[in-house]
């Protein structure tokens, strides 16, 4: 079109922008040599998961047949159910609860008593599983230790003591109370960020057209929370198969049926199973692990930009 000036932005070689910006290169460096040790490298034993392999022995290769023996093996299906259902139960806990407590953190004007707050719930973070398992394996003791079966008992809910952490029906709401517990006050650092980065006028745009406290929480904090909140969700939906010390940990041979999941399921097989471990198969289970997080995370992402008109991949 006649009159119209193109402008062609031609970017540099690589050669050029290294020597210009060379400190931040270098600073980048550590972290490269991290990602490439213990990310990219370790891909290439993809290689056992179709082999037989005991370290004692050269791998043989053996196909398919480690992944014909997953899925026909009833231990497997169990552990993978029970990994999706804690890891997506777990997730949607501890997101929820970490808005909300956001938002009511954020409505917190005195800014020492909200500093203290804040500290306050971060704290259960920085302990250890270990130690989180060890403090509420004392609280929720069947014993006349157990604070919670105490407490129940007095007040007439029941007549003797519940091994939550040793009975199928309770070990999984003890399992959420405790990962919402640990978690959900770190979870509110990033909605936090968000909120602070809201503008100020908006509310006071607000306040002008006569909106009150809920009604600026649920059309201006919110919406403002959206974008992250999404975010949030598909980035830890990439972790869901990873679930591993939050159980192990709590767990027990008496709901092994409501608590095995993926990655105990290996430990398990690898180190207890009673005879020489076949590495080839616990790296297929591996695989398999990874490709069902990355199908979820892609999906996730893809329903995001259907939805919102982008995504984070």
């Amino acid at each position: 079109m006649e009159g119209t000036v193109h402008i062609q932005s031609k970017k540099k070689p690589l050669g050029p922008r290294i020597k210009k910006y060379w400190g931040f290169y270098l600073l980048f460096l550590p972290v490269l040599i991290f990602l490439i040790i213990f990310h990219y490298l370790p891909m290439f034993g993809i290689y056992y998961s179709f082999t037989k392999y005991n370290i004692i022995k050269d791998p043989v290769w053996v196909g398919l047949d480690n992944f014909k023996k997953l899925f026909s093996m009833p231990n497997f299906w169990r552990a993978f159910t029970n990994t999706i259902e804690l890891s997506v139960t777990k997730l949607l806990l501890t997101t929820t609860l970490s808005v909300v407590l956001s938002l009511l953190l954020n409505e917190i004007i005195n800014i020492h008593f909200k500093k203290l707050s804040q500290t306050i719930i971060y704290l259960p973070h920085f302990m250890s599983w270990v130690v989180t398992a060890s403090v509420f394996q004392l609280i929720l003791s069947p014993s006349t230790a157990g604070l919670v079966n105490q407490l129940l008992i007095k007040l007439g809910v029941i007549d003797s003591g519940i091994y939550f952490l040793g009975s199928s029906e309770w070990w999984r709401p003890a399992y959420y109370l405790i990962n919402v517990w640990h978690d959900t006050g770190w979870g509110t650092i990033i909605f936090m960020a968000t909120l602070t980065g809201i503008d100020p006028g908006i509310y006071e745009a607000a306040s002008i057209d006569g909106a009150g406290r809920w009604k600026k929480m649920w059309y201006v904090t919110l919406p403002a929370l959206a974008n992250t909140i999404i975010t949030v969700l598909i980035l830890n939906l990439a972790k869901i198969m990873n679930l591993f010390e939050s159980v192990f940990v709590l767990q027990n041979d008496a709901v092994m049926d409501v608590s095995q999941v993926l990655q105990t399921y290996v430990y398990y097989q690898t180190f207890n199973s009673g005879a020489i471990p076949n590495y080839g198969y616990t790296t297929a289970i591996g695989l398999f692990r990874s490709l069902v997080g990355m199908v979820l995370m892609l999906t996730c992402n893809y329903a995001s930009k259907r939805v919102r008109g982008r995504g984070i991949v």
